[in-house]
């Protein structure tokens, strides 16, 4: 298959945050089914929502509150409403959740269920900050997936999640895996990094090769109220072009198809793969 429809949401948090996150949750979870429901009837066939979709980004917080927030993958509720919709419409769908994998281990999870339900796998994100209103490392383990690429009914899909953009040897290594789409499910806010948000991950889609899908969600979150994020969710091709993009404050449905064929067009055309040369690199990976 060379064409594949692609659909991103993003969204503001529909609820306030004292509420307990299990009802958050529920609320979140409702919120999404009107734009999956209109993803299937416009044939989105690969479907994405942003960054722990279903709760506030917590991470301006240190409140073990949140820790309740973390299901199972992919036995929890969320997932299993996901796996059902995903057979029910024949679409692909990325999962980005806060997974509890035993009592008090957490990960920043993304799960990939296949079109016809089926679980593919899961990937934990890589590269956890620690910074004043992003901490993280309160929340998340740092994952080692080992950079799994999920082969689906559409295509073969890689993830990456927020943070990890700016370590350009992640999407190496999907690209090397084989991903031709590789989304990046975020929670950014303006300020700091914005101007990095359209350089970065188109830059990162022609250096591999590939198409990059990058979610984020919209709104500000009381009480932290760290800024404003700034949605502009986008989809760029194997040659750093942006060729669909978001609003940057409004609750959206993206939808783009996009051509498979142009993966093996650029790399042809460029071969950055055939001339890397890795036995030189040993400086990028020899520890500090």
């Amino acid at each position: 298959m060379q064409k594949v429809k692609i659909g991103l949401i993003q969204m503001a948090l529909k609820t306030g945050t004292d509420l307990a996150p299990e009802a958050i949750r529920d609320a979140m979870n409702e919120a999404h089914l009107p734009y999956i429901e209109k993803a299937a009837a416009a044939g989105v066939q690969v479907l994405c929502f942003q960054e722990v979709f279903n709760q506030p980004y917590f991470c301006p917080s240190q409140d073990k509150k949140w820790y309740a927030a973390a299901e199972k993958v992919p036995d929890g509720p969320t997932c299993r409403m996901m796996q059902e919709l995903a057979a029910k419409h024949r679409m692909v769908i990325v999962v980005p959740i806060y997974e509890e994998t035993v009592t008090g281990i957490y990960y920043n999870t993304a799960a990939v269920f296949d079109a016809d339900g089926s679980y593919l796998g899961k990937y934990h994100k890589t590269h956890i900050p620690q910074v004043a209103g992003f901490w993280e490392k309160y929340f998340f383990k740092p994952g080692k997936s080992d950079w799994p690429v999920f082969d689906t009914a559409y295509g073969k899909i890689g993830v990456y999640i927020c943070y990890d953009r700016h370590f350009p040897e992640g999407w190496r290594a999907l690209a090397l895996n084989g991903a031709e789409i590789i989304f990046n499910p975020s929670a950014t806010v303006a300020g700091l990094s914005q101007y990095l948000w359209e350089l970065e991950q188109p830059a990162s889609a022609a250096a591999n090769g590939c198409f990059i899908a990058a979610i984020n969600r919209v709104g500000s979150e009381a009480p932290w109220n760290i800024g404003e994020f700034y949605g502009s969710s986008y989809i760029a091709n194997p040659r750093g072009q942006i060729e669909a993009q978001a609003s940057d404050k409004e609750d959206e449905l993206l939808i783009h198809e996009v051509d498979l064929a142009m993966v093996r067009e650029v790399r042809n055309t460029w071969q950055f793969f055939r001339d890397r040369r890795p036995e030189t690199y040993a400086r990028l990976t020899d520890g500090e």
